[in-house]
């Protein structure tokens, strides 16, 4: 029953408004007003609606332009230009007596920066050169030696040949002769035997008789010494047969001259070496410039010594510099070698071109001292930059007014 009542005056609301209509707000009443109103100056005015709608189309148009121009261009404030510093230290220890340079001078390659003393380094090249003329003159003795061996070893191992030859013919002939000695002897000593039984019968003179035996002891006699000439002609093969095995060393002789002729050779060029060393480090006193570009940091003084190796100078290489942008790596999604760049250098506030040259191998972050480890549970992920390389277009700095370590804003034109 408490329902029914709650709903009756509802009801009655509902029928009330169906009988009549209702009386509007004032705040609608406040919006159709306006809206007449500018219906009312827009039928006053019709080029006015033309002109709205212009406008309309021109903020529309602006702020596509407006979207496309800066959604394809990548900008950075963390740049810098970068470029070649090279330190500028002398080879040799020394002594410094003239330096000509100072800080902030520009120079040209090969202006002599730093003079040291030469004088030690100028006994160093002449003992070096006597140490090499003395070389030349051993390699030449040895080397004039090989020949005169080569043609020595060869006509002593002919002479023994030939000598061995001889002696071996020579014991042929008193091998023949103690032939004949023989024979003979027998012929004399069997005479004698006859001699010796006719003598005893009487049948021959005892004058005959000692000339049998004074022909069998001279026939005795040149046997022996027949004998004797075949053993003197035996040592003689046996000393030509020595003297053929001396000759055979003759080879290795000839070979020891010419290991001799090659260290000498060889003790030739390793004296050339020091001289060339000697010279190259007499060179080495006066230190030039390698390169064009402005002396900074200078940190030697006349009188100085010097040890090799120590830096005297830095050189900043101006012809060549670019620049170094590190962009977040969110940006380099459209990022590619070659596309044009702005480059805003903050001290000039000016302008420069160039162009995209390449991209770094890794995030600034893992050259840090400290890389950071992320593998950990408290990660927290840091949006990482990546080094860029922007080079300048050629002419764009004639006047050599860019150094490094300024800081820049490049803008990357991306599409």
């Amino acid at each position: 029953m408490a329902d029914v009542r709650e709903d009756e005056p509802k009801q009655a609301v509902m029928n009330h408004e169906t009988e009549a209509p209702r009386e509007p707000w004032p705040e609608e009443v406040e919006d159709r007003s306006k809206s007449a109103k500018a219906r009312g100056y827009f039928r006053q005015h019709p080029r006015a609606k033309w002109a709205l709608i212009f406008l309309l189309i021109i903020g529309i148009a602006f702020g596509i332009y407006i979207w496309s121009y800066y959604s394809a261009r990548e900008s950075t404030d963390d740049a810098q230009i970068d470029g070649h510093i090279g330190p500028i230290s002398s080879r040799v220890p020394g002594t410094a007596i003239e330096v000509y340079v100072d800080d902030n001078m520009v120079v040209k390659r090969g202006q002599i920066l730093v003079q040291l003393d030469p004088k030690d380094y100028q006994v160093m090249l002449e003992k070096a050169e006597a140490d090499l003329a003395d070389a030349i003159a051993t390699a030449r003795a040895a080397q004039t030696g090989v020949p005169i061996t080569s043609t020595t070893s060869t006509s002593n191992i002919d002479v023994s040949h030939a000598a061995l030859n001889a002696a071996q013919h020579e014991v042929s002939a008193a091998q023949a002769q103690v032939a004949e000695a023989d024979a003979n002897y027998v012929k004399t000593s069997q005479d004698l035997k006859r001699y010796q039984q006719l003598v005893d019968k009487d049948e021959i003179s005892k004058q005959q008789y000692d000339a049998a035996v004074a022909a069998e002891q001279a026939a005795r006699a040149t046997l022996d010494a027949a004998r004797s000439a075949v053993a003197t002609a035996e040592s003689h093969v046996v000393q030509a047969q020595a003297n053929v095995r001396a000759a055979q060393i003759a080879p290795q002789q000839v070979a020891q001259f010419r290991a001799r002729a090659g260290a000498a050779e060889a003790a030739v060029k390793t004296r050339q070496a020091a001289v060339d060393q000697a010279k190259l480090n007499l060179e080495y006193t006066t230190i030039h410039a390698p390169f064009d570009g402005v002396v900074s940091k200078r940190s030697v003084e006349p009188g100085s010594v010097i040890a090799a190796g120590q830096p005297l100078f830095s050189l900043v290489d101006l012809e060549d510099l670019w620049v170094t942008a590190n962009f977040k790596e969110t940006q380099l999604k459209d990022m590619k070698v070659g596309q044009h760049a702005t480059i805003h250098v903050d001290a000039f506030d000016h302008d420069y071109k160039g162009y995209v040259a390449s991209f770094g191998g890794a995030t600034g972050a893992r050259f840090s001292l400290l890389p950071p480890e992320n593998a950990t549970g408290n990660y927290v992920k840091v949006v990482q930059r990546v080094p860029v390389r922007i080079n300048l277009d050629k002419g764009e700095d004639p006047g050599h007014r860019l150094r490094p370590g300024m800081s820049v804003e490049p803008t990357v034109i991306t599409k």
